[in-house]
């Protein structure tokens, strides 16, 4: 089953190459998508594909590289839209 996943997330996640392995994941996972660091200090994120994969990413997330701090991931679970090719850096 495919779906779509807008994400959020909180703490010390900027700057310590959370956009850059999160799109190692992605790829490693087979999702599509993008990541890009907000004003606020927050990432976001949204990923398409299958439902486990992206299961998988969001625990992930929820740790993070070695040096983020995660403190809070917002998730918003919608529908597949297949607006994505691949997964990109913005």
């Amino acid at each position: 089953m495919k779906l779509r996943v807008h994400i959020f997330v909180s703490g010390k996640v900027q700057g310590v190459f959370f956009r850059e392995n999160t799109r190692k994941k992605a790829a490693e996972f087979g999702l599509s998508g993008f990541i890009k660091n907000l004003q606020n200090g927050k990432v976001e994120a949204i990923f398409e594909g299958d439902k486990e994969q992206i299961e998988k990413i969001i625990q992930w997330i929820k740790k993070g590289p070695e040096m983020a701090q995660v403190e809070d991931i917002e998730i918003d679970w919608q529908n597949y839209q297949g607006e994505f090719r691949n997964f990109e850096i913005r």
